[in-house]
């Protein structure tokens, strides 16, 4: 199955459920979309695609948010808080010390429970119901259970997030509890949590809400049509280049998808389509690695460690769809260390933009590019921000500079700030 840029729309098949269905990404096997639950390809066990008979242009989108872009999605609305509509701020110091042309930061942190995964979990909950499902199920670095917890919520279902013990910010666990889901903490890490996650949901037991399930991109693929039509309507053209943190390289997958289904409507010509440009902390970066050695697939890390506790993630499960995405759009990757994604939070803070530590890596990652002299000075860049600053207060505090203590009278006051 090709997932080329410029391949052209797909022929609909018999399986499809008004001009919607699912197609696997490797052998091209299609399935109807809600006829049965499903994540994977029956027939050789890879990733499977959401597919459209009709892709959108930009004509056909009204309305704000997410569900702004219905006519890319499969349903006219789903479960809703709302969410999406997230600012594209303007970061003039920032834009001036990296010397490139444009520099805007898409702050996803602004969603309703801080982070991008409520793109997902407004489809990807309303897929569950179509299914008749009554448990949903995520392992997550933190955020997707605190997205799933209260989408899961709003829908009145019964939720079920598995986390790695000890490895999780308290901002997210506090969330998730909050939002009734039942929290289980595992011996283990991410991956571990995801590979447990899967067993139940392939025992029926649960319907599975991590990225792997085809529908979750399919909200965040409106992060990338929120970006074009905002960046257009401000600067009269598109982003040279989208830098984005990479985990699960979900959004990095969902982006392509986007754009290419931009390009099969006519409503994108493909000299005008985004490098999508990954970035990962040092001590958690398969899919870097992957990249600098032309490999076609990843190498799962066992061991993982990163103060970018979002993206502390060794074997990222849409690595076959992102992978094309970068090389496809002549996008790369590139590691940072945990000290420069705790300076890059640092400078995006000094612009007034408060971000957690994984949202950073985009920052620290461009800032690392301009200097090898692979971004360009007359690039127009759009670093994705994907959490918000209070999801890991404790590294917020240890970021941010430390209280002074002062006497309770106003001329100590003066004389210490005068100091």
């Amino acid at each position: 199955m090709s997932m080329d840029l410029t391949a052209a729309t797909p022929s609909e098949p018999a399986a499809a459920d008004d001009g919607v269905w699912l197609a696997c990404i490797e052998c091209g096997e299609t399935f109807a979309p809600f006829d049965e639950i499903r994540y994977t390809c029956d027939h050789c066990d890879c990733l499977l695609e959401v597919r459209y008979a009709e892709p959108p242009t930009f004509d056909d989108f009204e309305g704000q948010g997410v569900w702004r872009y219905a006519a890319a999605l499969p349903f006219e609305t789903g479960v809703s808080l709302p969410e999406g509509d997230t600012p594209l701020h303007h970061v003039p110091r920032l834009e001036e010390e990296f010397g490139v042309e444009r520099l805007r930061v898409k702050h996803e942190g602004m969603n309703p429970t801080g982070a991008f995964k409520d793109r997902g979990m407004t489809v990807g909950v309303r897929v569950a119901q179509e299914l008749g499902v009554g448990r949903l199920a995520c392992a997550s670095t933190g955020n997707t259970s605190a997205a799933l917890a209260a989408y899961g919520a709003r829908g009145g279902m019964e939720t079920l997030v598995l986390l790695p013990a000890g490895k999780v910010a308290s901002g997210k666990i506090a969330q998730a509890a909050l939002h009734d889901a039942r929290i289980l903490e595992v011996d283990g890490n991410f991956d571990d949590c995801l590979d447990i996650v899967q067993e139940l949901a392939t025992a029926g037991e649960v319907y599975l809400l991590n990225s792997l399930n085809p529908f979750r991109l399919e909200g965040q693929k409106t992060i990338g049509l929120e970006i074009l039509e905002e960046f257009v309507a401000d600067h009269g053209t598109y982003p040279d280049r989208i830098v984005l943190p990479v985990g699960n390289a979900g959004n990095t997958a969902a982006l392509y998808k986007c754009f290419r289904e931009l390009v099969q409507s006519g409503a994108l010509d493909p000299e005008d389509v985004p490098k999508l440009t990954g970035v990962q902390a040092e001590g958690a970066a398969p899919m870097v690695e992957a990249i600098e050695e032309g490999n076609d697939e990843i190498r799962r890390w066992p061991d993982v460690e990163t103060v970018a506790t979002a993206i502390r993630i060794g074997n990222p499960v849409n690595a076959p769809k992102a992978l094309p995405g970068i090389r496809a759009t002549d996008g790369t990757a590139v590691s940072v260390s945990d000290e420069a994604i705790t300076d890059a939070q640092r400078a995006l803070a000094g612009e007034g933009v408060g971000v957690e530590p994984a949202s950073a890596t985009s920052i620290a990652g461009l800032r690392k590019l301009r200097d090898r002299g692979v971004v360009d000075a007359d690039e127009q860049v759009v670093c994705l921000t994907t959490g918000h600053l209070l999801k890991d207060p404790e590294a917020a505090f240890e970021a941010g500079g430390d209280p002074e203590p002062v006497p309770n009278d106003v001329d100590a006051v003066l004389e210490h700030i005068a100091e």
